[in-house]
């Protein structure tokens, strides 16, 4: 790995050398960047070859078995994160991917694709924010064509396929597991492709009827559900392993889209920016409660702190599937069993984008992190160092909610505010209600999923029936089509090979 350096004073620590030049009008005077200028990127395990964005957008998981991270971290100062209030969703989202994905297809006209990608949401602010009290805040992440926080990433990934695909004039397959929203998004942003084959597995019977269907009605050709008898950690593996099987991976060419794929990351890392600016960031710190099982939507927080971002702290919201709060209470990373919840999203006890986390922590060490990795596996557990844990302990804290928890939530803030939450944004809200921080800190809710999506749950603990919105009013009419498979990795496989266009 090369030694990063920092250029000019300006915040930005580079992997590569070369003269300083402006990077684009897209940047202004945000950043400067060396000619010639490629980020490069390291896989969490340290065994694989650094890759360029496109490669890392069309590979996913690294090939040791490794997640991908930038080889450094781009970083703005307190007054170029100021200067980019004002403004719209679309242009800050390209202010703050450019440095990401410099040096490849994409820099060309990255504002174009984002203003592309954002400009089927349904309302004009694309993530707005709702206040609940003083200094208590809903950052609404669902208002994309699949009602959940996974498009502001995946209608923008969707795009980014086509372009570095059409550039090499190549195809792939894309796998993915799901455990209820990743799998609609990445269906609507990938759907009709002539380059993309798309095959997502889903835990039978542990999504919503919603959630389900938004991925089983779309009719595309180049799209192929499989419900698995077991559980999305069950999924998870299955993906990893095909993955794992370097022959099978090169005859299918593979890429994924689950948020072990960075670009899911980068993309999630602009509505931390968008929102804190909103409140008044930089000029104070702000502290986000987000609902996660797989860390990946909290790690992209991370990341936006790692780029000079205030934030004060970071509060996990956990359901009865607790791996991540038990870990921030305990030390102890250590898997149980899975249990079914009103928030199925987070119903998951592997959270792979942890090991982002621990790879930053352990001082980018990949071996430790392999060590780690093994350890979880062979045993269901591991713990970290303790300057490592407490480390963590800065800026994480976990709290937990079960369903009969969630649904008094659900009922509190409506009847306090007339605003209708799903069970996952119920469990944000309360993690941050219970997390005992300054009072006048701004507290910043990730609503990560509409409650039309989960409408018995809202019903039960409001009397009210949440309607879906007018787009996807017949969703209980279509035609459901997927097929369902054992948790067999060698028959997911085969029903793979069988279906791909190569």
């Amino acid at each position: 790995m090369r030694v990063p350096r920092h250029i000019h004073g300006n915040g930005v620590w580079l992997p590569l050398g070369g003269q300083p030049r402006s990077i684009r009008p897209l940047l202004g005077a945000f950043l400067f960047l060396p000619e010639p200028y490629a980020l490069r990127y390291v896989s969490t395990r340290g065994r694989a070859p650094e890759l360029g964005f496109d490669d890392v957008l069309l590979t996913g998981l690294a090939t040791d078995g490794g997640l991908y991270v930038p080889a450094a971290w781009p970083r703005f100062s307190a007054a170029e994160i100021a200067a980019l209030a004002g403004l719209d969703y679309p242009a800050l989202a390209a202010r703050i991917m450019a440095p990401f994905v410099a040096g490849s297809v994409l820099e060309k006209d990255l504002e174009g694709l984002t203003r592309e990608a954002y400009s089927t949401f349904t309302h004009s602010a694309v993530a707005p924010l709702t206040q609940l009290a003083a200094n208590d805040w809903l950052v609404e992440l669902f208002h994309g064509p699949t009602l959940a926080f996974k498009d502001y990433a995946l209608q923008a990934v969707g795009l980014m396929f086509d372009r570095v695909l059409k550039a090499r004039g190549s195809r792939i397959t894309i796998v993915g597991a799901t455990s209820g929203d990743t799998g609609s998004a990445a269906i609507e942003a990938t759907k009709g492709r002539a380059a993309v084959d798309i095959f997502i597995l889903h835990p039978e019977g542990r999504t919503s009827d919603v959630q389900r269907r938004q991925m089983t009605t779309v009719a595309a050709s180049n799209v192929h559900n499989i419900a698995v008898k077991g559980t999305f950690d069950d999924c998870q593996d299955m993906v990893k392993a095909m993955f794992a099987d370097t022959t099978f991976r090169a005859d299918m060419n593979l890429s994924a889209v689950n948020s072990i794929n960075w670009a899911r990351i980068m993309a999630q890392v602009v509505y931390y920016f968008w929102a804190a600016l909103h409140v008044g960031a930089p000029h104070r710190p702000v502290a986000f409660s987000v609902p996660t099982g797989n860390f990946g939507n909290v790690f992209a927080g991370f990341v936006a702190t790692r780029m000079g971002l205030p934030v004060a702290k970071f509060i996990v919201g956990s359901n009865s599937n607790d791996i991540l709060t038990r870990y921030f209470e305990t030390g102890a990373m250590t898997m149980e069993g899975v249990q079914p919840t009103l928030s199925p999203s987070m119903d998951i006890q592997i959270s792979s984008n942890f090991e982002r986390l621990l790879f930053d922590s352990l001082g980018r060490d990949g071996a430790a992190v392999s060590r780690l990795m093994d350890g979880l596996k062979q045993s269901g557990a591991y713990t970290v160092n303790d300057a490592a844990y407490r480390e963590m302990l800065k800026l994480f804290v976990g709290h937990r909610l079960d369903d009969a928890g969630t649904k008094r939530v659900i009922g509190e803030v409506y009847k306090s505010t007339g605003q209708l939450i799903d069970p996952h944004t119920a469990v944000g809200v309360h993690a941050g209600r219970v997390a005992k921080l300054d009072p006048a800190l701004p507290r910043l809710t990730l609503a990560t999923a509409h409650p039309a999506k989960f409408p018995a749950a809202v019903k039960a603990a409001t009397g009210i029936h949440p309607p879906l919105p007018q787009a996807l009013a017949d969703l209980f009419e279509r035609t459901e089509r997927f097929t369902t498979l054992p948790n067999d990795l060698d028959q997911v496989k085969a029903f793979v090979r069988k279906n791909a266009r190569r």
